[in-house]
């Protein structure tokens, strides 16, 4: 028996656009800078009550939705990092999550 998790997304079609709308207005709001491997991601936001509790609410529903995501928060002096780690074969879903965040409007 495999104790792998599957590689998908719970969140239905219409939860979506407002997990994606999240994750760019904090990033759009205190994102500072991104570093990316094939199967990590570390995004370091600026420090502050808001974006913390904001993060930590988008780390625990992504729990929920992507269990397959490894997701960890920590402070470190004037920042907030979010490490993401993926199985290789979920990289296009860590993509897309960096993308939520880094996006910047058109």
């Amino acid at each position: 028996m495999s104790t792998e998790l599957p590689i998908a997304c719970s969140l239905s079609a219409a939860e979506l656009p407002a997990r994606l709308a999240e994750m760019n207005d904090l990033g759009r709001s205190a994102l500072v800078s991104v570093e990316r491997t094939k199967t990590t991601a570390v995004l370091r936001f600026r420090h502050g009550a808001e974006p913390v509790d904001r993060l930590a609410a988008i780390v625990a529903a992504e729990a929920w939705c992507c269990a397959f995501l490894d997701m960890t928060l920590s402070e470190t002096g004037d920042a907030i990092s979010l490490t993401i780690s993926a199985p290789s074969e979920a990289a296009p879903v860590l993509g897309e999550l960096v993308a939520a965040f880094a996006a910047t409007p058109g």
